[in-house]
């Protein structure tokens, strides 16, 4: 049986798992009470909201764990990371999750990574996650059905190494600056239906900014520049094609039309001579 020093206030088999964890580690002097983040608490209600879990993967995602979900640095909720009482990583791949992406997901004010790839979840891509996500670092939200163009707030992340949004259904521009972030060492965009040209911050990166190959950007039909190549012709289209052929048609017809006139005109000219030669050789009756 545990022994409990009641005149010593020590009592291991009474502390809490915090309270055990911090006494293992010799740090309970540098660790503060850490208090459920009223912030956190939104961001997991409101994204569980939006989200839809048929497979029953996220079994103890509910309002009671999202009100305690860290305590330190132990998490108590499923694909949750916590640093200091908050959540600073949320890891939700591969778990066949359908809905969309809460815009409240950037009330995790502490959030550094972010990781939704391998789902189904569809909608637009939050534009407002810059002005709370400020240390985001990681933003993988690839294999899903996002859709809509990315975000041009995304620039104003400053902290992210890694933008990874290939196979989803995202269209329209890259944003210009999207390749401003001096740390973005990771990119993809493959596999969307964006188009229009490369923008140079991604495409021209210089001095020691690592650069990104084309197979970040392939599978984008509409999509040109370098690394990709030039745009390209569009040519004539179809009815083009077709108003040409049959203007072509029509002046052939008009063409030989008149060589046929032509011709008659000078036969019937020709016929005129020769009779009026036959009736002069002819004698007088």
């Amino acid at each position: 049986m545990p022994v409990c020093f009641f005149k010593g206030l020590f009592c291991p088999h009474l502390l809490s798992k915090r309270e055990q964890l911090c006494l293992t580690r010799r740090s309970c002097a540098l660790l503060p009470p850490s208090e459920p983040d009223p912030n956190d608490e939104l961001c997991l209600t409101r994204l569980s909201e939006s989200l839809q879990d048929p497979l029953k993967n996220l079994q103890n995602w509910s309002k009671a764990t999202f009100g305690d979900s860290c305590q330190g640095f132990t998490s108590f909720l499923q694909g949750a990371t916590c640093n200091n009482g908050r959540i600073y990583k949320l890891s939700l791949s591969n778990l066949s999750l359908k809905g969309s992406i809460s815009p409240n997901i950037s009330s995790c004010t502490n959030l550094q990574a972010l990781d939704l790839s391998s789902n189904a979840i569809s909608g637009p891509i939050p534009p407002d996650l810059q002005y709370h996500l400020v240390n985001l670092a990681v933003l993988n939200l690839s294999s899903n059905r996002l859709s809509s163009p990315i975000p041009q707030q995304l620039t104003l992340c400053a902290y992210l190494n890694v933008i990874d949004l290939h196979d989803n259904q995202l269209s329209g521009l890259i944003p210009q600056q999207l390749g401003l972030p001096a740390r973005l060492s990771t990119f993809d965009v493959s596999n969307n239906k964006l188009s229009g040209p490369i923008p140079s911050s991604l495409g021209n990166r210089s001095g020691n900014l690592p650069r990104f190959n084309a197979s970040s950007y392939e599978g984008n039909k509409d999509l040109y520049g370098y690394p990709l190549p030039p745009m390209r012709s569009k040519g004539l289209s179809i009815l083009a094609i077709v108003g040409i052929g049959l203007g072509s048609g029509l002046l052939s017809l008009v063409l030989s039309f008149t060589a046929i006139c032509v011709w008659l005109k000078i036969s019937e000219q020709k016929m005129a001579a020769e009779e009026g030669k036959i009736s002069q050789l002819m004698p007088d009756y």
